[in-house]
């Protein structure tokens, strides 16, 4: 697939997203573009765009479970729950919109695949939110400046897209399970930087349900957790390097 089959398909699935309810109704939009045959095809290009553009859309799809081999499969989630991504059951939601439902337990499942598709739906979160705060920081003023005129809001908006251009570049580079690890331990923390930085930005509109700020803060949070937090990989990540006493090369320059 070159750069512009790549780009025509991107802007498909971007349209579908933004016309499409999430759910039922975007899974089956999906499928009929042929997200399970790009799947099969083009993995690593198909989990980059298609769950990048989740982020940047704040829309969500069950396209997690196909990354994770299909079906409905118990997934591990932050302080040892596991959960379920399902539209109906029993169990009640950790989100009021994702459809992420508690299980007594689950069994060990191969993670990386999970872990980029997760790190790619977070590096799009992220940016969502840079580009609100910037939005914001150019058209509001304060004591007739505009926001952007003040250092200190210019800092939290580059320390964001720092985070996020390092964890994007983390991303790009996995190729194996520990690599995946920490691509998505790093696009959790730079989401969480995103969001914690942007609602500086914002001050008190981005609380707000009016601003769509809150939103891809909370979906933030909650994606983070989904197959181990970025606190939780990062301490594995050590556990795994003191066990090993050797740190392995994951990027050839």
């Amino acid at each position: 697939m070159d750069g512009a089959e790549l780009e025509l398909l991107t802007e498909t699935f971007r349209k579908t997203m933004t016309t499409t309810p999430s759910g039922a109704a975007l899974d089956a939009a999906l499928t009929d573009l042929g997200w399970r045959d790009l799947l099969s095809e083009y993995p690593e290009p198909a989990i980059r765009m298609v769950f990048g553009l989740l982020g940047e859309t704040g829309t969500h799809a069950s396209l997690l479970n196909d990354v994770m081999g299909g079906g409905t499969p118990a997934l591990p989630y932050a302080g040892g729950a596991w959960v379920v991504w399902s539209p109906s059951g029993p169990a009640t939601t950790l989100d009021p919109e994702l459809p992420l439902r508690t299980v007594p337990s689950g069994k060990p499942l191969p993670l990386a695949a999970g872990h980029r598709a997760l790190g790619w739906w977070l590096l799009g979160t992220g940016r969502t939110m840079l580009a609100l705060a910037r939005i914001h920081a150019l058209d509001r003023a304060q004591f007739g400046r505009p926001l952007a005129a003040f250092q200190a809001v210019r800092h939290r908006l580059a320390e964001t897209l720092v985070a996020l251009e390092g964890a994007e570049a983390t991303l790009i580079a996995a190729t194996d399970p520990f690599g995946s690890l920490l691509a998505k331990a790093a696009a959790g923390e730079a989401a969480l930087t995103a969001a914690r930085h942007c609602q500086q930005v914002l001050g008190g509109i981005g609380f707000t349900a009016e601003h769509p700020l809150h939103g891809n803060v909370r979906r933030a949070l909650v994606l983070d957790g989904l197959l181990g937090s970025a606190r939780e990989l990062t301490r594995e990540a050590g556990a795994r390097l003191r066990a090993a006493g050797a740190a392995p090369r994951l990027v050839h320059l």
